[in-house]
């Protein structure tokens, strides 16, 4: 037979020498079985895991919500300041176009121009007219084709 120090096995092993020391052994060992069955109970334990788990995905779920949203505000920001920034070039380019054009159009159509703006009417009416004949010429080309 081999000698229960020599093997390996620790003091609990090999039994106590005296009482107190068999009360503390008892005391340790109950400690440990009463942590091995929490453990157990723990692990036995689906309804109570699966709920920790939906609780842990829960909250991940709303941060990934909370940093998806912030990440979408900081993109609308961004698009709206390059439209902005486009839009007022935008601008410039066809004001810098209506300066070119009114500055390379003929003297009587800028003189014209400038006489329609001061009084609309006419120009409005000499519009609509030239659109009741453009609509005419399109009615009587269609009747015309049949």
């Amino acid at each position: 037979m081999t000698d229960p120090t020599t093997s390996g096995q620790s003091d609990t092993a090999t039994g106590a020498k005296g009482p107190d020391e068999l009360r503390r052994q008892i005391e340790e060992t109950r400690s440990r079985l009463g942590d091995t069955v929490e453990e157990l109970a723990a692990k036995t334990d689906v309804k109570g895991r699966a709920k920790a788990r939906a609780a842990d995905l829960r909250d991940r779920a709303g941060a990934m919500t909370v940093q998806l949203r912030s990440t979408a505000a900081q993109a609308g920001h961004t698009v709206q300041e390059k439209a902005s920034r486009a839009g007022h070039t935008v601008q410039e380019k066809a004001t810098q176009a209506g300066h070119t054009v009114q500055e390379k159009a003929p003297a009587p159509v800028r003189d014209a121009v400038r006489a329609g703006r001061g009084n609309p009417r006419p120009v409005l009416v000499a519009a609509a007219a030239a659109g009741a004949v453009v609509a005419a010429g399109v009615l009587w080309r269609r009747r015309a084709h049949r």
